[in-house]
């Protein structure tokens, strides 16, 4: 049995042209990474298609990789891209397939009608509009991580990097704009 390598090295291993370095890689993330595409497009044929795929890009772009950043993390992003472009591209199922030979389509029968009604989008303004006056109230520090966080959706490490601010700094601002807002609509 083989003594565990860190990725780094075998990383840097098979950027320097030893080819089995690679192969250990792929052996150590084989399975996990096909057990996290699974989850995605909870088929097998379909997450093993997705998992090769993920492994060609690793190959083709693994001298682009950044060693100074983590490998599985890397790796994972990888594949979770590759799962969602699959099931963007995934044929959609055309409604004419849904029809009984006399023509009738159960699928369109029984569709909900998930519109609002019209109270419903009354609530959705007013709130909107007492949320945006409390915003208005609220310090800009706060105010721009809000936005980032669920305008933008990004993560806090994301904010963090993009405000140029600690990480615990900007979840404390985080936490004290939704205390903030509470007190002021609440």
């Amino acid at each position: 049995m083989m003594p565990e390598i860190s990725d780094k090295k075998l990383i840097k291993q098979y950027l320097h042209g030893d080819e089995k370095s690679l192969g250990f890689l792929i052996k150590c993330y084989l399975k996990p990474i096909y057990n996290f595409v699974y989850r995605y497009v909870s088929e097998a044929a379909s997450a093993e298609d997705i998992t090769q795929e993920t492994f060609v890009k690793v190959w083709k772009n693994l001298n682009k990789f950044d060693q100074r950043k983590h490998f599985k993390t890397w790796i994972f992003c990888l594949a979770k891209n590759t799962a969602i472009d699959f099931l963007r591209k995934k044929k959609e199922i055309p409604f004419s397939e849904f029809e009984d030979s006399a023509g009738n389509n159960f699928l369109v029968e029984n569709l909900r009608n998930d519109a609002l009604l019209p109270e419903a989008i009354l609530e959705q303004q007013d709130l909107a509009a007492v949320l945006s006056v409390a915003l208005k109230r609220l310090a800009p520090l706060y105010r721009t991580v809000l936005f980032l966080r669920h305008n933008d959706h990004s993560t806090f490490r994301e904010i963090a990097d993009q405000l140029g601010e600690p990480l615990n700094t900007v979840k404390s601002r985080y936490r004290r704009a939704i205390i903030a807002l509470r007190r002021i609509i609440f």
